[in-house]
C-alpha cells in the first residue's frame, strides 16, 4: 500500500488516480494526524509525502512529521514532495532519513521510476514486477576476487536492474568506469546508449551545449544543430565523470534535468522529455565541498541515493597478480605478442608498490616492462629498472599512507607527479587521469605553484 500525505485535495486524487491506475493499493490523507494514525496502524510499503501544509508554510511541519513516521516505520521509504523554490526543505528532509524527493509540478513518468525504484530496492515490489534483464549478472573487465571487491561486484548485481542513482567513490584509477559500465550492462537499459561525460573537461561556457544541444544559429559559432549528451543518452544511462570539478554555476542546471527529466535545446524554448538513468563518479570528498558550499547539497542527494565506493589498490593486494595477468594478455593480443609470464620474485615485487595511481599504475608498469625488457619471463629485476628509469617509487621508497587522510595521500600524489615530470602541467595531469583544469583547482587547493 502506498499512503499519500498532502492536504491538497486535487493533488491526492491526481496522484491516487496515477497510482490506481498503475494497480498500486493507495491510502490518502489530509493531516500530520491522520498520517501517524495510519501509519501507527499498518505499514505502508511507501510513503508520498507533501512538505508543507496550512498550519505553516516553514516546512518544519512536514521534517517533524517525517521523524514521527521514521521512529515508528523506521524501513518504510518516505519520497517528499516540494516546489522548487522550496528544495532546500527536501534537502533537510533527506537529511532527516527520506529516501528521495521530486518537485512540483511532478513529471508522472518520473515520480513512477522513483516509486518503482524504492520499492525494488527496499525489496517491496512484487516479484512478477521486477525488472529481468536477460542474462546472468556479466562482471567481465572487473578483475579480482578480493573480498572488497565481491562486495563492491555484488552490490552492484543487486542495483544494476534498478533505476537508483548510484554515485561512484574512490582515487583516480580505481576503475569507477568500469563499475558505471556495469551497472548499465546489467540493466534493463543494456541495449541502449551508455553515455559517457567528463564534466571535468567541459567549460561553464560549454556546459548547455554540450550537455542539452543546441540549434544552428543560437549562438554565433552555432553553425549547424547539435545533439546534447543528455538526448543521446535518452532510454539508457548517462556516466557524469569528475561530477566534482562540476563549476557551481552549472550544478543548479544539472540538477533541473536529474529532477524534472526534461531540458531545453539552445535556440528552442520546446521542453523535451528524456528518459535516463544516471551515474555519476568522484575522486574528491563530495561532503567535504557541501560543507565548503562549493557543491550544492540538493545535486549531492540527487545523485546519491546508493553509494559505491571503490578500495584503492593497495587496499586488495591479492588482486595484484590477477590483474597483471590480465595487462599482460591483454598487451599481447592488440600487438601480436607472446604472452610474457611473471616469475614468483616479479609477482611480489609488484605487489609491495604502493600504487598512488592504483590500477591505471599497475597497468602502466606492466605493459611498459613487457615491452621494453622484451622476455618471455619478466623478473622482479625487470620491473625495478623501470621503476628507477621512470623514477616510479620503489618498494623500500613506500610511504605507509594506511594512517594518511584522502587529502594527505591526494597531496603526496599530486607532488610525487610534479617530481616526475619536472612540474609539466599536461603529463602530470594525464599521469593523475584527470583535466588540467582540475589538476589547476587541486594545486590551488594545496597551495602549490609550479
Amino acid at each position: 500500500m502506498i499512503l499519500i500525505i498532502d492536504d491538497d485535495s486535487a493533488i491526492r486524487s491526481s496522484l491516487g488516480f496515477m497510482l490506481r491506475r498503475a494497480r498500486y493499493e493507495v491510502e490518502a490523507v489530509a493531516s500530520p494526524k491522520e498520517a501517524i494514525e495510519v501509519v501507527r496502524s499498518v505499514a505502508p510499503d511507501l510513503i508520498l509525502m507533501d512538505m508543507n501544509f496550512t498550519l505553516t508554510t516553514s516546512g518544519e511541519e512536514g521534517i517533524y512529521l517525517l521523524r514521527q513516521v521514521k521512529v515508528f516505520r523506521p524501513d518504510v521509504p518516505v519520497i517528499l514532495m516540494t516546489a522548487w523554490g522550496s528544495i532546500d526543505l527536501a534537502v533537510k528532509g533527506m537529511q532527516a532519513g527520506a529516501f528521495d524527493f521530486v518537485t512540483k509540478p511532478w513529471n508522472n513518468a518520473a515520480l513512477m521510476q522513483r516509486i518503482e525504484t524504492a520499492l525494488e530496492l527496499t525489496g517491496k515490489k512484487k516479484a512478477s514486477e521486477e525488472v529481468v534483464v536477460d542474462a546472468a549478472f556479466d562482471r567481465s573487465c572487473i578483475i579480482g576476487k578480493s573480498k572488497l571487491l565481491n562486495d563492491i561486484l555484488a552490490t552492484v548485481e543487486r542495483i544494476a536492474p534498478t533505476n537508483a542513482s548510484v554515485l561512484i567513490t574512490g582515487e583516480s584509477g580505481t576503475g569507477k568506469e568500469l563499475v558505471a559500465e556495469a551497472l548499465h550492462r546489467n540493466s534493463g537499459r543494456c541495449k541502449e546508449a551508455f553515455v559517457k561525460v567528463n564534466l571535468g573537461g567541459i567549460s561553464q561556457s560549454l556546459f548547455e551545449s554540450e550537455m542539452f544541444g543546441h540549434k544552428r544559429g543560437a549562438f554565433t559559432d552555432a553553425t549547424a544543430d547539435r545533439v546534447g549528451r543528455f538526448e543521446l543518452a535518452h532510454k539508457g544511462t548517462i556516466f557524469l565523470d569528475e561530477i566534482g570539478e562540476l563549476d557551481i554555476s552549472c550544478q543548479v542546471k544539472l540538477l533541473r534535468v536529474l529532477q524534472e527529466q526534461t531540458f531545453e535545446v539552445l535556440g528552442d524554448s520546446r521542453p523535451r522529455k528524456v528518459d535516463f538513468r544516471v551515474v555519476s563518479a568522484t575522486n574528491v570528498d563530495l561532503r567535504r565541498m557541501v560543507a565548503d558550499h562549493t557543491f550544492r547539497e540538493d545535486l549531492y542527494w540527487r545523485i546519491n541515493l546508493i553509494n559505491i565506493h571503490l578500495p584503492a589498490l593497495r587496499e586488495r593486494r591479492e588482486d595484484i597478480p590477477l590483474l597483471a595477468n590480465h595487462f599482460a594478455a591483454q598487451l599481447a593480443k592488440q600487438n601480436g605478442l607472446r604472452c610474457a609470464e611473471f616469475s614468483a620474485e616479479a609477482m611480489e615485487f609488484l605487489t609491495r608498490l604502493p600504487y598512488p595511481g592504483n590500477i591505471r599504475e599497475l597497468k602502466n608498469i606492466v605493459e611498459r616492462t613487457m615491452l621494453i625488457s622484451g622476455k618471455e619471463v619478466l623478473s622482479a629485476a625487470d620491473f625495478e629498472a623501470q621503476c628507477k628509469d621512470n623514477e616510479s617509487i620503489a618498494p623500500e621508497k613506500v610511504v605507509d599512507t594506511s594512517g594518511m587522510t584522502l587529502d594527505e595521500i591526494e597531496l603526496y600524489t599530486i607532488r610525487q607527479a610534479i617530481e616526475k615530470y619536472d612540474g609539466n602541467v599536461s603529463q602530470v595531469a594525464a599521469a593523475l587521469g584527470i583535466s588540467r583544469p582540475a589538476l589547476y583547482r587541486r594545486l590551488d587547493k594545496y597551495g602549490i605553484k609550479i
